[in-house]
């Protein structure tokens, strides 16, 4: 799999899953190593610089790894690019001639343009990111649904997906063999908390997981259900003395772990901004540690609908006539603020699709 670190991706161990990052890549967390143990796959693993506290913050969805502005306020076309259209195809339509990537995005803008009344309008296009992030879901659990539906019937129940992801492991040792140090998570940890999170997305009870189901177990971050589950879950990995809260040297260790300190012991910079942002920001009452409820205000922010700005900031873009709509030809005449040099994981559109 080739993922970049957006947000926080929830997925299980099937798929890699990336701790929060948003400008910078932080490392793969080991159920990345232990499905390509089990499942045999090569990847790579990205190396790490200073993960802000914001890569701890949910984008709900996630449209981008990059960010929309530099520290400096310039703007970042490629987070633009990237919520269009995603990322998985970026190499491909980068290599793409000019010419050649206007006329696939002639195709993608009549799609957009649903009632065909010749112009895109901001819910068009608000419509459409929210179907490009919807759709990364639906292909992440066609991918990996063939290997955990072994009966066949349509739905996957715990057993098999424990099996497909942890193997047939039974041997107590091997189970509470500790093989994430900076978590201190076992094999069996891992497992009773993927358990917990199946019987959450298990929406009706029944025992197993439909496929729209199975899309909220990996992807919790994007459904209202499975709030508190991702909560809890960041919670038990920052909160390293189990009293219920964070105080600020676990939010530090969790941007600056003991491993890359004893690489190099010498306190980065950023550290102090890092503290200042507890101090200022997330901890609400000045009681000196986040409470669950402080967590969660922080990682899965409320109060900004990240869709809405995007399509906003993409008509303010490309709108030459300032009617609050788009027209094919101004789509087409900044088409680099649409496509340019990299797209996204949902690229697909314009690869997928006989038409082009």
């Amino acid at each position: 799999f080739v993922l970049s670190g957006r947000a926080y991706n929830w997925n299980t161990a099937i798929d890699p899953e990336f701790t929060f990052l948003e400008g910078t890549k932080r490392k793969m967390t080991v159920r990345l190593l232990l499905a390509a143990v089990l499942l045999g796959y090569c990847l790579a693993v990205p190396t790490n610089k200073h993960a802000s506290s914001k890569d701890r913050e949910i984008k709900k969805p996630d449209l981008s790894s990059q960010e929309h502005y530099n520290p400096e306020r310039e703007h970042n076309p490629e987070y633009d690019h990237e919520a269009f259209l995603g990322e998985q195809q970026a190499h491909e339509f980068d290599r793409l001639a000019p010419a050649e990537s206007k006329r696939r995005l002639g195709i993608i803008a009549g799609k957009i343009d649903t009632n065909s009344d010749g112009v895109v309008t901001k819910d068009e296009l608000r419509a459409w990111i929210a179907h490009s992030a919807k759709r990364y879901v639906l292909e992440d659990v066609d991918r990996q649904w063939p290997n955990l539906d072994v009966g066949g019937d349509g739905y996957v129940n715990w057993d098999e997906y424990r099996n497909s992801t942890y193997g047939y492991m039974t041997d107590s040792n091997q189970l509470n063999e500790i093989y994430d140090t900076h978590r201190q998570l076992s094999y069996q940890d891992m497992i009773n908390r993927d358990e917990r999170r199946f019987r959450v997305a298990d929406n009706n009870r029944d025992g197993k997981l439909t496929k729209d189901e199975f899309g909220d177990f990996i992807h919790p971050e994007d459904v209202s259900h499975m709030k508190d589950i991702v909560i809890e879950e960041t919670m038990e990995d920052m909160d390293k003395n189990r009293d219920g809260y964070v105080t600020v040297d676990e939010y530090i260790n969790d941007l600056w772990p003991e491993s890359e300190r004893k690489e190099n012991p010498e306190e980065p910079s950023w550290v102090q901004s890092e503290k200042d942002q507890f101090k200022d920001y997330r901890d609400k009452d000045k009681d000196g540690k986040l409470s669950k409820e402080e967590l969660g205000l922080w990682i899965i922010p409320q109060d900004y609908d990240h869709i809405e700005a995007e399509a906003s900031h993409l008509i303010y873009e490309a709108d030459s006539n300032k009617d609050q709509q788009l027209s094919k030809e101004e789509i087409l005449e900044h088409h680099d603020v649409f496509v340019g040099s990299q797209a996204t994981n949902y690229g697909d559109a314009l690869y997928k699709h006989d038409e082009f």
